[in-house]
């Protein structure tokens, strides 16, 4: 993930699918100097961690009103 993606996310009031090797995340602040985001399980916000930003990817639902074109 780019940093300024990973700040706009941060940055959000809402809940944007994040995952860290698919297990999903809260991003709580971005380093963008260092490229990394501390972060935490959804489950477990007691346990941050900081992790490089290239290992996070933004989840989509696959969910959608709209047909395969």
């Amino acid at each position: 993930m780019n940093a300024q993606r990973a700040q706009e996310i941060a940055e959000s009031p809402e809940m944007i699918d994040v995952s860290y090797y698919g297990v999903p995340v809260y991003i709580q602040h971005v380093n963008v100097e260092e490229g990394t985001a501390r972060i935490f399980q959804r489950e477990l916000p007691e346990e941050e961690q900081t992790v490089p930003l290239d290992a996070l990817s933004e989840e989509f639902t696959t969910e959608t009103d709209l047909p395969f074109v």
